[in-house]
């Protein structure tokens, strides 16, 4: 007989160090893939065999969603210039979803990307939290260009409603993260389960949550943001701020949010040790709103008669500057002509005749390629 030898199943510790290792050597595959697919994107070959991008090549024929597709085109195409990152990540310390990040980020800047300032960031954090922490670095360093991406967002909002043969709604869209961390604030506590009998799956609870909230009165969710004096000011360098069920936010989205709406703060010194925290005490009373409802009765940007219960209390000069919550400093807006106040750049003034003047944002156009005549 042949002896027999017993085998031993791995334990949890030797099942741990082998993800470990073969997580590294599909990160650095991944690496590979990238070099070669930022190069087959420099060629014409996708085109020849009838696909409209060499991403749409790569997402039908390596088996990948578009989004996996983009990132490696775009580590492929900025590798050159993240040699530390291209080191750290060789040698296991991180992974290829930071340098996906890393990237993206640098795709994002420019001229004005420094890898050497998210190095220590990208070892110590999960690639999530690195992806937030770049957020804040990015507002930091670009902030008009960050505040530019936000506002693009919000102009790419859709929500398609279509009925079915019986009846039911089907809806289909996308939000800006500021758009949908505003929905999410008003519908989860609505999707809560309602007891121990409660057997509604979650996309049950958050439809009828939907519905719910629908059908209900004037009541706003209260958002909590957490921001810094310098991002409220607006301030450069500042990070942005964060925004409980968002991606971190830009200061010009805080400034029209502490104008008036339902928002608990936590404000945060230069080196973030919590000096305030509560309701914006510069809100406007609500003796002072039905003040401002009489007078105004609807949004006060000139053509617009939206209902005063559609729009909120603007400070024409912004209390973070110096401005009161007096009825003579408020003006009735709607949330799309609030917007386009804060986030959109738009100016509003009052004329001598007491009418409201809007001035369009600024273009700022760039410098000739044309030498002089």
């Amino acid at each position: 007989m042949l002896a027999t030898q017993d085998v031993h199943p791995p334990t949890g510790a030797e099942l741990g160090r082998e993800l470990v290792r073969l997580g590294q050597e599909r990160d650095l595959i991944d690496l590979r893939f990238s070099l070669v697919a930022s190069e087959f994107a420099k060629t014409d070959e996708y085109d020849q065999q009838g696909y409209v991008s060499p991403i749409d090549w790569i997402r039908f024929n390596c088996h990948m969603t578009s989004n996996a597709a983009a990132d490696r085109v775009a580590v492929g195409e900025r590798i050159g210039e993240l040699p530390e990152s291209m080191d750290l990540m060789v040698s296991g310390r991180i992974g290829f979803a930071h340098m996906t990040v890393m990237a993206r980020t640098a795709n994002a800047l420019g001229d004005r990307f420094d890898e050497s300032r998210l190095l220590d960031k990208a070892e110590e954090n999960s690639p999530g939290k690195f992806h937030h922490i770049c957020r804040h670095y990015r507002h930091a360093a670009d902030r008009k260009g960050f505040e530019s991406e936000q506002a693009e967002q919000v102009e790419n909002r859709r929500l398609s409603l279509s009925t079915w043969e019986d009846g039911s709604l089907l809806l289909s869209g996308v939000l800006d993260p500021v758009g949908g961390a505003a929905l999410r604030t008003a519908l989860e506590p609505l999707a809560r389960k309602s007891g121990a009998h409660d057997d509604r799956d979650r996309e049950h609870r958050l439809a009828d949550a939907l519905v719910e909230l629908a059908s209900g009165g004037e009541q706003k969710a209260q958002i909590q943001v957490t921001s810094s004096i310098e991002t409220l000011l607006g301030l450069a360098g500042a990070p942005a701020a964060e925004m409980e069920f968002s991606l971190p936010v830009s200061s010009k989205t805080i400034e029209r949010l502490a104008c008036d709406s339902s928002i608990a703060r936590v404000l945060l010194d230069s080196e973030s040790v919590v000096i305030d925290v509560g309701r914006s005490k510069r809100v406007v009373s609500e003796p002072g709103r039905r003040a401002l409802k009489a007078r105004d009765g609807h949004c006060r940007w000139p053509g617009c008669e939206r209902p005063a219960s559609w729009s909120a209390a603007h400070h024409v000069v912004h209390w973070i500057h110096g401005g009161s919550t007096d009825l003579d400093n408020l003006i009735l807006l709607c949330h799309r002509h609030h917007w386009m106040v804060h986030e959109g750049n738009w100016q509003l003034v009052r004329g001598d005749d007491g009418r409201m003047l809007t001035i369009p944002p600024t273009v700022t156009f760039g410098p000739s390629s044309r030498g002089p005549d």
